[in-house]
């Protein structure tokens, strides 16, 4: 299984902007698929971003044109760039794994903590 770790959470004010690293060890991530969650009122998580093998990308509508997920095979790492952020955006933010066949994010990081302060 692929173990993950973030890193890159921080406070910033608002209009700010932050670069989330997800970095993997124990497989090579470029097979898997990887997106970036956070909690939500309602909801166990909300998917913020994610990327697939091939590099296609699909964003939540309320981070959509501020957000850029993005994979760098050869370090193993997937990125969350953040811009425009917002007080709404704080939350600690976690990344996840999927393998070929799997509908399932079935490896996780610990989390990042991000704080918009306005």
């Amino acid at each position: 299984q692929v173990q993950l770790v973030e890193s890159g959470g921080d406070l910033v004010q608002t209009g700010g902007s932050l670069r989330l690293s997800c970095a993997a060890s124990g497989r090579d991530l470029s097979g898997y698929a990887v997106a970036w969650h956070r909690p939500a009122p309602g909801k166990q998580r909300e998917l913020v971003a994610a990327i697939t093998s091939a590099g296609n990308t699909n964003y939540a509508d309320s981070v959509k044109g501020r957000f850029t997920i993005s994979r760098d095979n050869p370090r193993n790492t997937v990125y969350l760039q953040m811009n425009s952020l917002k007080p709404e955006d704080t939350a600690v933010y976690y990344c996840a794994a999927r393998g070929v066949g799997s509908r399932q994010y079935t490896s996780w990081g610990q989390g990042t903590q991000v704080t918009v302060s306005s």
